[in-house]
């Protein structure tokens, strides 16, 4: 074991292609900096390489689940295909990385900075990324389903087709960010802001927005089905001219959304309350017998 383990520290510190270490690995690793662009594969579930030196290493399918990632520094590191499921990677510098097709469900990112990173159909369900910083990330494709992005920073962010279906971002930061075809329904968005940003095509279903600031953002197809928009701020008509939505949708005081699917002279006008149902249709005419 021992002798593995000495076999893996000197893989690691001399670069070379690849960690073909079990679990028991983690106690292997002694040296703080690990050397750059090392190529990381196979198993190393439960590692601990909190505060490690980790520029630029490639993860390459491997599987890291569990592992102790706390305060890392991964400036530039490649996750193609790799396993980071429940992974503790709070507070980590995660700066310029790429996520190819990875796997952080249940992941820890919380206080962790992401800015910059390219992140193409990765998945973040579950995963907590409270207070996580990342602005201008590309998150195309990307699955937030039910994860925390409680006050995290998305400003000026690319999320192109992704999945934020249940996810709790109050008082994230939205601002000028690309929202486009992307799944919001559900989700808890209450004192967010989406400042200039564009929601273009999404699906906000169900979701709630209480005190979130939309001023200058694009709602162009946005279907907006039984959302409650009634206590957010910088709505403007135009804005929703744009957009469509049913009797269930709420809106500020004032304000009227078209029906989707329908003319856009079919409009529901929502000032208070949800409105009164239609009235019964009248009863049919008895029928006319001939006379013998």
């Amino acid at each position: 074991m021992a002798r593995m383990g000495n076999m893996l520290a000197a893989a690691l510190l001399m670069g070379l292609t690849t960690l073909a270490g079990q679990a028991q690995a983690k106690a292997s690793i002694e040296d703080k900096d690990v050397a750059r662009l090392v190529s990381l594969g196979g198993m190393c579930v439960s590692c601990d390489l909190a505060g490690r030196k980790m520029t630029g290493a490639k993860f390459t399918g491997a599987n890291f689940a569990k592992a102790n990632l706390i305060g890392a520094d991964l400036r530039g590191a490649v996750f193609f295909g790799s396993n980071f499921q429940s992974a503790d990677l709070s507070r980590a510098d995660l700066r310029g990385a790429e996520m190819r097709g990875a796997n952080f469900q249940n992941a820890n990112f919380s206080g962790a900075r992401l800015s910059g990173v390219e992140s193409s159909a990765a998945n973040f369900q579950n995963a907590n990324l409270a207070r996580a910083d990342l602005t201008s990330a590309e998150l195309h494709g990307a699955n937030l389903e039910a994860a925390s992005l409680i006050d995290a920073r998305l400003a000026n962010s690319e999320m192109h087709g992704s999945n934020l279906a249940s996810v709790n971002a109050r008082g994230a930061d939205f601002s000028n960010a690309e929202i486009n075809g992307s799944n919001l329904t559900g989700g808890r968005f209450d004192r967010a802001q989406f400042r200039n940003a564009s929601l273009t095509a999404s699906n906000l279903r169900g979701g709630s927005f209480t005190g979130a600031d939309f001023k200058g953002a694009d709602f162009s197809g946005v279907r907006l089905f039984g959302v409650d928009l009634s206590g957010a701020k910088g709505l403007t008509q135009d804005q929703l001219d744009e957009a469509c939505g049913d009797a269930a949708t709420r809106l500020p005081p004032g304000l009227s959304i078209k029906a989707c699917g329908r003319s856009s002279r079919s409009r529901i006008s929502i000032i208070q309350g949800m409105p009164a149902p239609p009235a019964p249709p009248a009863p049919p005419a008895p029928p006319v017998y001939p006379k013998h």
